[in-house]
């Protein structure tokens, strides 16, 4: 997603613990003739969250576009059977994680009257997948938490999304397949793999592009897919979006 976003021109910052990788990303995109900084960050750390937000606004200027990438998941099993801070600590990384870096960026954005914000969940968040609870409820909160930012913050003129990447390869998705609890409780999730069936990323990060373009907005608060006709959808919203309306 960094790589797409900075050879259409972005300035992009990229955050993460992993310092090497960050390194070695960035390295990648200035070699390609785009304009990277790394800042080292912990998306469950709200000082950290709040430095990272200053340091990528002082190097790159005014945040356009925020993209929440960070995830983890759990060890799979049954409920009765999960370890409860395992479970718990993907709602740390999937739901605060999220939570505390829209709200550093949306702080920022606000005032401005622009920006658009980019929410990464997933399909498993719409289904009672079983053996999965700790990922797909928190992806399912991602989704709603998605839909009451873009409420809030239409009004201001930004559009937020939650993006349904597909099955794609990751370093996270590797350490599971390779698991015995993945082989034992999701057998089907690691056949994707072994069957060649996962998503090439590049497929979400097409996507990513459109949306920070702003060619999507009429769609702000929607759960969009890689495998979605956005045009369609786009279309079908008539450039009108939805604002959710309580009544006594």
């Amino acid at each position: 997603m960094a790589t797409r976003l900075a050879r259409a021109g972005a300035a992009v910052a990229l955050a993460a613990r992993s310092t090497e990788e960050l390194e070695a990303v960035a390295a990648a995109i200035t070699a390609d003739g785009g304009t990277a900084r790394t800042i080292p960050a912990d998306v469950t750390d709200a000082a950290s969250v709040e430095a990272m937000v200053a340091d990528a606004e002082r190097a790159l200027g005014p945040l356009d576009l925020l993209v929440n990438n960070a995830g983890r998941g759990a060890v799979p099993g049954p409920v009765w059977a999960s370890d409860p801070d395992d479970w718990w600590a993907t709602f740390d990384v999937n739901v605060r994680g999220v939570f505390l870096c829209m709200r550093a960026a949306l702080a920022r954005m606000v005032p401005r009257g622009r920006g658009r914000i980019v929410n990464v969940s997933s399909r498993v968040g719409n289904l009672a997948m079983p053996h999965a609870s700790a990922y797909g409820v928190s992806k399912c909160a991602v989704t709603r938490l998605t839909e009451v930012a873009a409420a809030e913050a239409r009004p201001h003129g930004i559009a937020v999304f939650a993006l349904e990447p597909g099955t794609v390869r990751t370093a996270m998705t590797e350490r599971l397949i390779a698991s015995e609890a993945a082989r034992t409780w999701l057998p089907g999730y690691v056949a994707t793999f072994a069957d060649g069936h996962d998503v090439q990323p590049d497929e979400a990060a097409a996507l990513v592009e459109r949306l920070a373009r702003g060619d999507a907005d009429a769609l702000s608060g929607r759960f969009v897919s890689r495998a979605d006709d956005l045009d369609a959808l786009i279309a079908g919203a008539g450039g009108e979006s939805r604002t959710l309306r309580l009544v006594p």
